[in-house]
Order: structure tokens, then C-alpha cells, then sequence
């Protein structure tokens, strides 16, 4: 299996985040590679997504479903197909993170467990010559910059403005 687990920072409190983490549509503005998201629910337990996504020649529907919901501080998912993968996002009152000029900050952290080698061969359908091991190993070394990315812009997204984020780095590939 493997982990990714980064944070940083957002002045906000995470009564003021947690409402952009439990709006999964909003996460095409956040992400690449993702299309577009459909959802089947009402954003609680059990609420499904269908995560559209599209890299290189490649083009994927990842179907993913919120298991636990703690407001303001945790939403948990886990993917319901060709992927066995499980997360969250969690968010952490952290007020002396602040800046003197911010009234307030919290610690907001993404986490994803997977194995990568239980992906679905006939999930995608790849060119000719290219194995699901090779799209792998070229998807690995991306996945870092894309949780920078979705993570700096949710942070510009809840604070109104852009800035550069400072992201931990807990645990990677």
C-alpha cells in the first residue's frame, strides 16, 4: 500500500473550510486532471461521486463514496471500483499558525492509502504497447505535485485570494 499524507496551512477556522472539502463538484477548479463530478446524495455517508478523469490519451471514472462525515473536521471516502483506495480529509483548528494579520488558521490535511497494483487492467483502455504497470510508474511521481496543486488552490478557493502554500509533506511515496 501506499500513503500519501500532506498539510498546510489556511487562515480560516475549520467551521470556514470544511464546506469546501464536502463539495466534491467543486473539485474540477482544484484539480488537473479532473473533467467533471457527479454526485448521488446528499454529501453525508453513502453519498456517491463519479469522478471523471483524464490524463495523457487516457480517460477514467473513478467512483468514489464518503463513509464517515464528522462537520467540521473529517470526511472519509473510499473508491468503490478497480482501485482499492480509502481516505480523508481532515481539518484541525491551529490558531497560533496565524499570521498576526489572520484572525484565525487551521491544519488541513489530505490523506490517500492505496496499492496501486489493484488497479483494474480493464478499467482503462489503454493504447497499444502501454501496460497499466508503465502508466503507474508515470502516474507515482506526479501524484505530489498534483495534491500541491488541489491543495493550494482549495486554499486561494477559502480564502479568496492565491497565495503560496507551504505543504508538509507527512508521509509520500
Amino acid at each position: 500500500m501506499d500513503r500519501i499524507l500532506v498539510s498546510t496551512v489556511v487562515y480560516r477556522s475549520p467551521g470556514e473550510v470544511f464546506p469546501y472539502l464536502a463539495d466534491f463538484t467543486r473539485y474540477p477548479r482544484y484539480a488537473d486532471h479532473l473533467e467533471s463530478v457527479t454526485v448521488d446524495g446528499d454529501g453525508g455517508p453513502g453519498t456517491r461521486y463519479d469522478l471523471r478523469l483524464a490524463w495523457w490519451k487516457l480517460s477514467y471514472t473513478a467512483r468514489s463514496e464518503v463513509t464517515d462525515v464528522s462537520v467540521p473536521t473529517s470526511l472519509q471516502w473510499r473508491l468503490t471500483k478497480d482501485l482499492d483506495a480509502e481516505g480523508e480529509w481532515r481539518v484541525e483548528s491551529a490558531p497560533d499558525a496565524a499570521p498576526p494579520e489572520e484572525e484565525t488558521a487551521s491544519r488541513l490535511y489530505f490523506e490517500a492509502v492505496y496499492d496501486p497494483h489493484s488497479a483494474s487492467e480493464d478499467a482503462v483502455s489503454l493504447p497499444r504497447f502501454v501496460s497499466m504497470g508503465w502508466v503507474i510508474d508515470k502516474i507515482r511521481p506526479r501524484l505530489m505535485n498534483e495534491a500541491r496543486r488541489v491543495l493550494e488552490r482549495l486554499v486561494a478557493d477559502v480564502e479568496g485570494t492565491h497565495r503560496s502554500i507551504e505543504l508538509t509533506v507527512h508521509e509520500g511515496l
